[in-house]
């Protein structure tokens, strides 16, 4: 008998908040947008095609904002990073935040998480402690690339944050972005 990849009753992991946990497995695509040099975009769906979140910010710009919205528009979290010489750094705040570093959920040096995998594909695996919490798989094309579209596939595991992963993700393709 095959052992599921996941258990019932784990500890959700909540980051951004527990209505962004599923009690079931969570397949998603994440497409990346870059519409006329002047923006990205990013917009999560499940399997049947519903937008589950949306990330609007600009590109090539030296505030690095990034907003993470509901499907209706609600802003969910802002990521705001700092440019610094070979990396950058990241915080992500509640909600449409100011620079305020009290409302603070997360920052790129997260203790508690481990990420995986070959930084220059943008596949990664997240882990908390020895427990797998998400995969992400990187479509990548030169065609879509030259488009300025691309593609991950996203597997969100049981009672785990999809929105924290998805800030996960474009916090890793920002930083791989010169």
């Amino acid at each position: 008998m095959k052992v599921p990849d996941w258990a019932y009753g784990v500890p959700p992991v909540s980051v951004i908040g527990e209505s962004y946990c599923t009690p079931y497995p969570l397949e998603m695509i994440v497409k990346k947008k870059i519409n006329k040099l002047s923006s990205t975009q990013f917009e999560a769906f499940d399997l049947s095609g519903n937008l589950l979140l949306k990330v609007d910010g600009g590109v090539w710009n030296f505030k690095l904002k990034r907003v993470l919205l509901d499907p209706s528009g609600f802003p969910i979290l802002t990521l705001r990073g700092k440019a610094l010489a070979f990396r950058h750094k990241w915080k992500a705040h509640a909600g449409e935040s100011t620079h305020d570093n009290s409302n603070i959920l997360f920052s790129k040096k997260e203790p508690d998480f481990l990420i995986t995998g070959a930084y220059t594909s943008l596949s990664f695996k997240v882990y908390e402690g020895r427990r797998l919490i998400a995969e992400v798989k990187h479509s990548f094309t030169l065609e879509s690339f030259c488009k300025g579209k691309e593609k991950y596939r996203v597997k969100v595991y049981p009672e785990v944050d999809y929105a924290f992963i998805v800030a996960l993700l474009v916090i890793l393709d920002e930083s791989d972005t010169p």
